[in-house]
């Protein structure tokens, strides 16, 4: 039987998908006991964020498990108004996948989420990567580190490509701020949630770099690489959101394309929708050229992308 989210061993959540499940999923969207119609009003931030949720391709495991953590807080605080112990389980997370495969878009949804909660005071989004928290002597680092988590408090701090704060070794000052954030993950694990984000692979293994790491973190969501059909989708909203349209011709060059790069492609190569969003914006600039030298500038050509307008990453 598919189970798509396991607790593991050292009590992490996992959600993985499967790829027979990834499958299914264009076709028969996952019912959720918290999908109505009609939201109480005191469900009103579930269903805002739901509406933004289902705004994104795919990720449908990723949504279900944003629904549970919202049911688990609304739930305590209810055990919490009729004198019941109420849980303080920590709410880091680990964001595993290949880039473009929404992290980002998402981490930013959960602190929109947790203000309206009042899980977090400010909700706000601190982006960074290894040169925002290592140093370049002994003490810079934790000093940078601890500034960050500062900038972060009510809030996420997002450290993109996480693993790369363990690749110099031991002498490496990465240590430093692995060693620090775990200190403060501890200390006021209340008055931020930290999410960190990188490949599977790497990821798995920067968990083995300090012993208090694995514990930290429990929740871990596993984003999927896009298929061909919903890469394609992908493309159609950006495509309507700025009024333009796919040729025939253009549609099937760029499905072409995109499976052709599925099939040769090493997938860590690959940047998913953030691929689609480039060729597209290219494309766009490649149709505006051409538009200008043919002085053609009626309503339907002004909206159409033909196949020769197509610009490919790496044409």
């Amino acid at each position: 039987m598919d189970q798509p989210i396991r607790m593991k061993n050292n009590g992490q959540i996992s959600i993985v998908l499967n790829s027979q499940k990834r499958k299914s999923l264009a076709k028969e969207p996952i019912e959720s006991p918290l999908v109505q119609k009609d939201f109480p009003p005191e469900h009103s931030a579930l269903k805002e964020i739901e509406e933004e949720l289902n705004a994104l391709v795919g990720m449908e495991e990723m949504k279900r498990m944003i629904k549970e953590i919202y049911a688990w807080i609304y739930v305590n605080k209810k055990r919490e108004n009729a004198g019941l112990k109420a849980g303080k389980q920590a709410l880091h997370m680990m964001f595993k996948g290949n880039p473009g495969t929404g992290k980002t878009t998402v981490a930013r949804l959960i602190g929109k989420l947790f203000l309206k909660m009042n899980v977090l005071s400010k909700g706000h989004l601190i982006e960074a990567e290894r040169a925002d928290l290592v140093g370049e002597y002994i003490g810079h680092t934790a000093q940078k580190t601890r500034d960050l988590i500062k900038k972060a408090i009510g809030g996420i701090l997002f450290i993109d490509e996480a693993y790369s704060l363990g690749r110099g070794g031991e002498k490496d000052f990465g240590k430093e701020a692995i060693d620090t954030l775990v200190k403060h993950m501890e200390d006021r694990q209340h008055e931020f949630i930290l999410i960190l984000a990188g490949y599977s692979r790497e990821m798995d293994y920067f968990l083995t770099l300090n012993p208090g790491l694995h514990s930290r973190f429990p929740l871990v969501i596993d984003f999927p690489d896009y298929s061909v059909v919903q890469l394609m989708e992908i493309g159609d909203r950006m495509l309507k959101d700025r009024e333009y349209t796919l040729s025939h011709e253009a549609e099937k060059k760029l499905r072409d394309h995109l499976l052709w790069i599925k099939t040769h492609l090493n997938p860590i190569s690959f940047s998913n929708g953030r691929y689609i969003r480039n060729v597209l914006e290219k494309s766009i600039r490649a149709q505006a050229m051409r538009l200008l030298i043919q002085n053609s500038y009626d309503r339907h050509e002004l909206v159409t992308i033909r196949s020769n307008d197509l610009v490919f990453e790496k044409d």
